[in-house]
């Protein structure tokens, strides 16, 4: 992040101020004030992608606010981490037959409910699991408005760098999405690595994303607040560093893929 001077922090005030006030019409924006732009109820909102908002003028902010290139990244790196999944998923059958995917960080988990969806019945079990217990419970909502079990789809809360074994067994896929790139302290991802191949049954994958750029990191650090309610800093790092991590913690086969904006990497790590 570029430390302003003087003239930059009035441009930044000036920015934080207008969101504040005029961007409140957006709901996203809304959104974003009350449980954070980082948050899991966050990105649920840019995911569906639809915009709201007060009058004419609020609902036009919205649709800008969405169309981002970051938001528009983030939904592409949905796509990319479904289809990086479903390979996952279709390459092994699981001890029962049925294959069991934990997500450390998942929110809401709105892409879970579609990847389960996308395969015969019993297939996937999920267990989502997040720190903030009013994305979790919009899962459950979501998850039983589309008729999906408690068997098929569990919501817990959890904490993703100090995660427990689940009580179901060791996972064939654990899912870090979205967390790596709000850590600036690269130990804690390692640290997290090291943690979550401990947990997967053996054969099992392991897959995260990181963030590789963003053309507009520093007007999210100077502008937008996080979900603890400080403003947003993020680090980028090379899809290089992020296999590195794998490798280091003792995966044998690691793999990467951008997705079509070109801000995000998803990683496949085995073995």
């Amino acid at each position: 992040m570029t430390r302003p001077g003087p003239l930059g922090r009035v441009k930044w005030a000036a920015n934080r101020a207008l969101l504040k006030s005029v961007g409140r019409l957006s709901k996203g924006v809304r959104i974003g004030y009350r449980y954070g732009f980082d948050s899991g109820t966050m990105l649920d909102y840019v995911y569906v992608n639809k915009a709201h908002g007060a009058v004419g003028i609020g609902l036009a902010i919205d649709r800008i606010f969405l169309n981002a290139v970051g938001w528009r990244a983030i939904r592409a790196r949905r796509a990319l981490l479904l289809a990086t999944l479903d390979e996952e998923i279709l390459a092994r059958g699981g001890r029962d037959g049925s294959v069991f995917v934990l997500d450390v960080a998942g929110g809401p988990g709105r892409y879970l409910q579609q990847l389960i969806a996308g395969h015969p019945e019993g297939r996937v079990r999920v267990e989502c699991r997040d720190l903030a217990e009013a994305g979790l419970r919009q899962g459950e909502l979501l998850a039983r408005a589309r008729g999906l079990s408690t068997e098929a789809i569990s919501y817990e809360v959890g904490d993703a760098l100090d995660p427990k074994p689940p009580s179901s067994g060791a996972p064939d896929v654990i899912v870090v999405s979205g967390l790596y790139e709000l850590l600036l302290d690269e130990h804690r991802i390692r640290e997290s690595v090291e943690r979550l191949r401990g947990l997967l049954a053996p054969g099992g994958s392991l897959v995260f994303t990181t963030q590789t750029r963003h053309p507009q990191l520093d007007f999210i650090a100077h502008v937008l607040p996080n979900r603890d309610g400080e403003l947003w800093e993020m680090e980028c790092r090379s899809v290089e560093a992020a296999e590195r991590w794998a490798r280091d913690a003792g995966f044998g086969e690691v793999e990467s893929a951008m997705e079509a904006v070109g801000l995000f990497a998803v990683t496949v790590a085995r073995g």
